[in-house]
């Protein structure tokens, strides 16, 4: 197998023609994808998972999260196919908090405070 992850949005590619078992590297792929590119979260400012979340729900964890956020904090958590997902979010990453209706980027000291739109 010749699956890569390409460094930025952690993709994977790279998979020979025929080669069975791509399937599930190109569907995290996929769900990458709709995660982060145009980022909106419903808030930032939770340390507890919400308890009735919608499929496609995005939070970026507060710090000191507890339960099954705990250890997760400023990572974007997904909600989909009845679970939590997170991903790790690199300096650059650009996100609307729908809440707050600001845009904050993430930088290397975390989430900036925002800009008001």
């Amino acid at each position: 197998m010749s699956e890569k992850t390409a460094p930025n949005l952690g993709l994977k590619h790279g998979w020979n023609l025929g080669e069975s078992g791509w399937n599930s590297g190109l569907d995290g792929s996929q769900v990458r994808l709709d995660t982060v590119v145009q980022l909106s979260v419903k808030d930032r400012n939770l340390t507890v998972a919400p308890v009735t979340p919608t499929d496609g729900d995005r939070y970026i964890v507060a710090a000191s999260a507890t339960g099954i956020w705990a250890g997760k904090d400023n990572q974007v958590a997904l909600w989909y196919n009845a679970a939590w997902n997170f991903y790790v979010p690199k300096v650059g990453w650009i996100a609307y908090i729908e809440d707050e209706q600001v845009i904050s980027a993430y930088k290397v000291a975390g989430w900036s405070a925002g800009v008001a739109i």
